[in-house]
């Protein structure tokens, strides 16, 4: 196929203001991803789309395997919470409340 350009579990994107750090989640957009990298502030980084990563987790909340998660991009964490998230992922396994981390499987955002 002639317009296929590549599989798009790993992005090259722009390191927004602040820029990022490896394995520290980061909205782009409208896409939740998962730098690979550090880079600086408008620096070229890449960045993983879907897979299951041990990241941030609300505290206070419990998790069911299988939970629809989303990114609360002001507390920079995973949540249960839906109001003025964004939707982009789901609970691989329980977590506990007082947990502050979580395996969550990242789903692509439409």
């Amino acid at each position: 196929m002639k317009n296929y350009v590549q599989h798009g579990d790993t992005l090259d994107l722009t390191a927004p203001t602040g820029g990022v750090a490896s394995g520290v989640p980061v909205k782009i957009g409208g896409q939740v991803v998962v730098p690979q990298v550090s880079a600086a502030e408008g620096k070229t980084f890449a960045a993983k789309t879907t897979g299951v990563f041990r990241v941030a987790k609300a505290t206070g909340q419990s998790w069911a395997e299988g939970v629809t998660l989303y990114w609360d991009d002001t507390a920079k964490a995973f949540t249960t919470t839906s109001t003025s998230n964004t939707k982009c992922g789901h609970a691989v396994a329980a977590a506990a409340s007082g947990d502050t981390v979580g395996l969550v499987k990242l789903i692509p955002t439409l």
